[in-house]
């Protein structure tokens, strides 16, 4: 049985799996487009959502010092990316390098974490985006029905209609084409980019001091009989968590590492670039270094901007501005965050179909989903029905719950990455790599050293949450997908309760 559970894919059939005509997808993207979808997708809910709540909640204005280690976190798995992008440019990203490295039954549960991953990043940005809406609405004296605009409606209903909206929309997107995606991601960057500017310029003359003191507030132990919502070091070392001080500054970098997610989403498009050896690593390290500057120099403006305690947690940077009486920037920010967010929200949609559509043409989810559309060469079929699904999600589930869950499964995604350049560099020495990893395994070990103390700092509740998914994959997995393996059947190989070997187009 461990024969078949850890069987490799070649990254040579990987690769050879990208030409059939009926599963192919189009190759139209370059350099720029990666780095524009990197910018795209990683600046989003960071910045605009998630800043004003750790700040908040966990480490006061030292949450710059949250980015900059949730930062380094995610450069130290950018390169272990890079390298597998640059080497098996093959859509699925991390599901695909496992592939090639730790075997089948762990490329499969990467790929199941990547499906969660990536579908309740999309309903979370979503909601933010919901959140900036309304936001723009008030200002304008509108007002959405409470149960069209919350989740806590007079009669106990809710439905954020506005993320459910947002979602269909870019679904219909997506199906259309990348190039058409690609395009308009790139205009609603330089939106989103020139906001960011103006936060980081204007909000700079508004800054007092007094708001930087004290820097790192003093330490609130959580209480004790609170263990499901305090981080899981307590559980396993016995240490007491706090909400600030300098464990604040890990927990609160352990929850706004979701805002540098977006770099692994790029690797999904490899299979959609033009020339993936060298334009990948530009695309997934150019984004991140841009990124984590601006993530820094936002946090440190707006902490100054206003009291640390006082930050809004659904609108932090326009509510800011509002705070020091400036309205009009704050509905410029708004716009521009809600324009923004939909990039985000369209490229976590893209990486987690991409997925998907890798998992079914390798057979390990039904084959259906792996036929693109004839006219415009995109995943329609799992486009469609995971966007469907993540609407709903994105109406009916609180953005808090979300977020950590999304943060625990990108982190597992690193460490099996990391992991998976040190075995692919000793099984396969022979494989033509255009981008190396340095350091290898000093880089790879310190990436996973890096995650699994992010992953520790999460609640014990998200490992809960993640560790019943993670069981009804394994579920799925015998159930499913280790007997329609295209792998096996390639091989010939007897799993006791097989399918007979597909046919036709399928084989």
């Amino acid at each position: 049985m461990s024969s078949t559970l850890f069987r490799t894919k070649k990254v040579e059939q990987s690769i050879l799996d990208t030409e059939e005509p009926e599963h192919a997808l189009r190759k139209s993207l370059s350099a720029l487009d990666l780095t524009v979808f990197g910018v795209g997708v990683i600046i989003g809910t960071g910045i605009f959502v998630l800043t004003g709540t750790v700040a908040k909640n966990n480490a006061g204005p030292a949450v710059a010092l949250a980015f900059v280690a949730a930062g380094v976190a995610c450069a130290l798995a950018a390169l272990c990316y890079a390298e597998f992008a640059s080497t098996v440019p093959v859509a699925g990203s991390a599901y695909t390098f496992s592939y090639a490295s730790l075997g089948e039954l762990p490329a499969w549960i990467i790929g199941w974490d990547l499906v969660l991953e990536f579908a309740l990043g999309t309903a979370v940005v979503a909601v933010g985006w919901s959140g900036y809406i309304q936001s723009l609405m008030d200002n304008a004296g509108w007002e959405l029905p409470a149960a069209l605009g919350s989740r806590e409606g007079a009669d106990g209903f809710g439905f954020d209609i506005l993320a459910a909206a947002l979602v269909l929309v870019l679904t219909a997107i997506l199906v259309i084409g990348m190039k058409l995606s690609a395009r308009i991601t790139s205009v609603v960057v330089a939106i989103k980019v020139a906001v960011v500017l103006t936060v980081i310029i204007a909000g700079a003359f508004f800054i007092e001091g007094k708001n930087y003191d004290p820097f790192i507030p003093k330490a609130q132990a959580v209480e004790a009989g609170d263990t499901l919502q305090a981080p899981l070091i307590q559980l396993m070392f016995g240490w007491a968590p706090s909400n600030f001080g300098v464990m604040g500054i890990f927990t609160a970098a352990s929850v706004v590492f979701f805002a540098f997610i977006g770099f692994d989403v790029v690797a999904t498009a490899a299979e959609e670039t033009r020339n993936p050896q060298r334009d990948m690593p530009r695309g997934i390290l150019g984004s991140l270094i841009i990124c984590t500057t601006l993530y820094v120099l936002v946090s440190i403006v707006v902490t100054g901007m206003q009291n640390y305690s006082r930050l809004s947690v659904d609108a932090p940077l326009a509510d800011a501005f509002k705070e020091t009486g400036h309205p009009w920037f704050a509905g410029f920010i708004s716009f521009g965050a809600a324009v923004g967010l939909t990039t985000v929200c369209m490229i976590l949609l893209l990486g987690q179909t991409r997925v998907f559509f890798a998992m079914s043409r390798d057979g390990l989810l039904p084959r259906f989903f792996s036929h693109v559309h004839p006219r415009f060469k995109t995943p329609h079929r799992p486009t469609i029905l995971l966007g469907v699904i993540i609407a709903i999600v994105a109406g009916f589930t609180p953005l808090t719950e979300l977020a950590a869950l999304v943060n625990i499964g990108t982190l597992f995604a690193f460490v099996v990455v990391a992991i998976g350049v040190i075995i692919l560099r000793r099984t396969r020495p022979d494989l033509h790599r255009s981008f190396r990893t340095p350091w290898v395994p000093v880089i790879p070990i310190l990436s996973v050293c890096a995650s699994l103390w992010l992953m520790i700092n999460l609640p014990a509740e998200t490992w809960l949450r993640f560790a019943v998914w993670m069981a009804a994959g394994i579920v799925v997995y015998f159930l499913y997908g280790r007997s329609h393996s295209r792998l096996a059947h390639r091989r010939g190989e007897a799993v006791p309760g097989d399918a007979a070997p597909p046919q036709g187009r399928d084989a």
